[in-house]
C-alpha cells in the first residue's frame, strides 16, 4: 500500500483490500443517517453538520501532523479545493435538511442515486473513466436492489416527504459533482489528507454561518445519545471513512467504487431496524441479491 502523499498508482479493478475497506465504509455510512436522526432533537441540522466538520478537521490536522503530511502547499489546487469544499458543504446541508422532512430510509435511497450522476459526469468530463455497457447494466441492477428494499416506503409519498426526497437528490448530485471534480482535476494527484482537508475546512466555515443565517436555535440539548451520535459522524465517518474513501478514489476506477456504495443503504436499513425499530421484510434479502449481482457486473474483468 502506498503511503499517503506518495505518487498515485492505478488498478483497473477492485482487489480484496479495496473491497474490504469499501464494505466497512459502506457499513459506517449506512448508520450515518440513523446517527443524524438521533442527534437532530438536540442540535439542528446545519449546526450539527458544521460541528461535525470542525471536529473531523481537528482530528485530520492532528493525524496529518503525526504522519508528517502537509495540509497547506502552493501547488495550484486551491481553486479546485475550494470548489469541492463548497460542493461538500452543499451535499451535507441538503442531506441534513432532507432528514427533517423525510425518513432516513427514503433519504438514503435518493442519496444513493449519486453513482448514476457520477458515472454520467465522469463519462462526459474525465478521459479514462468511460463507463462500459456491462457496468451500466450493473449500476442499474444494483439500484433496482436498493429500490426493492425501500419499495413500501416509496409507494405512497406525501408532499412533505417529496420535499425531503428532492433535497436528498440535490445532496446526491453534490456528492457526484465532488467525485467528478476530484477525479478530473489536480486534486487526484495530492494526498487524500489534503483533499479531505479542503472539504472539511470549507464546510466548517460555511455551515455554522448558514445555521446563523437561517435562525437555527443553536444547541438545544446535550445528552449521551446526541454527543455520541455527533462524535460518530465526525470521527468515524467524516474523518476516518472519508480519508479511506479519498485514498481509494486516488488509486481505483471511480465507477467501480461508486457501484460498491450501493451496499450503504442496505446497512442503513439494518441500522434502522436495530436502532430505530424500523420493520424489515423480504425486500432486504431481494435487494441484497440485486446489489451483489450489480457489483459483480461492474467489477467483471473485460475480456481482451
Amino acid at each position: 500500500m502506498t503511503a499517503l502523499g506518495a505518487a498515485p498508482f492505478r488498478h483497473d479493478r477492485l482487489d480484496a483490500t479495496a473491497a474490504s475497506v469499501l464494505l466497512l465504509c459502506c457499513a459506517l455510512w449506512g448508520f450515518q443517517s440513523v446517527a443524524i436522526k438521533l442527534a437532530t432533537p438536540g442540535i439542528p441540522p446545519f449546526l450539527q453538520a458544521g460541528i461535525r466538520s470542525v471536529i473531523a478537521l481537528a482530528f485530520l490536522w492532528a493525524w496529518s501532523a503525526w504522519r508528517g503530511v502537509r495540509l497547506i502547499e502552493r501547488d495550484g489546487t486551491l481553486a479546485a479545493g475550494l470548489l469541492v469544499g463548497a460542493l461538500f458543504a452543499l451535499e451535507f446541508a441538503f442531506l441534513y435538511m432532507a432528514l427533517n422532512f423525510t425518513t432516513a430510509s427514503r433519504a438514503v435511497v435518493f442519496l444513493y442515486t449519486a453513482p448514476f450522476f457520477t458515472a454520467l459526469g465522469l463519462h462526459l468530463f474525465v478521459p479514462g473513466e468511460r463507463v462500459r455497457r456491462h457496468q451500466v447494466v450493473g449500476l442499474v441492477c444494483a439500484f433496482v436492489g436498493v429500490l426493492a428494499v425501500f419499495a413500501d416506503a416509496l409507494a405512497f409519498p406525501d408532499a412533505t416527504m417529496l420535499l425531503g426526497d428532492a433535497l436528498a437528490l440535490v445532496a446526491a448530485a453534490g456528492w457526484a459533482a465532488t467525485t467528478v471534480v476530484v477525479k478530473g482535476s489536480r486534486l487526484i494527484g495530492i494526498s487524500p489528507n489534503r483533499t479531505l482537508a479542503y472539504q472539511l475546512a470549507v464546510s466548517a466555515a460555511v455551515l455554522p454561518l448558514l445555521s446563523l443565517a437561517t435562525g437555527e436555535p443553536g444547541i438545544v440539548r446535550l445528552d449521551a445519545v446526541v454527543v455520541g451520535s455527533v462524535l460518530y459522524q465526525a470521527v468515524v465517518v467524516a474523518f476516518a471513512s472519508y480519508l479511506a474513501w479519498f485514498w481509494l478514489m486516488r488509486h481505483y476506477p471511480a465507477p467501480q467504487l461508486s457501484a460498491f456504495t450501493f451496499f450503504a443503504p442496505l446497512f442503513g436499513v439494518a441500522g434502522g431496524a436495530l436502532v430505530l425499530g424500523e420493520a424489515v421484510g423480504i425486500g432486504l434479502v431481494v435487494g441484497a441479491v440485486f446489489v451483489g449481482t450489480g457489483i459483480w457486473l461492474v467489477n467483471r474483468p473485460v475480456r481482451r
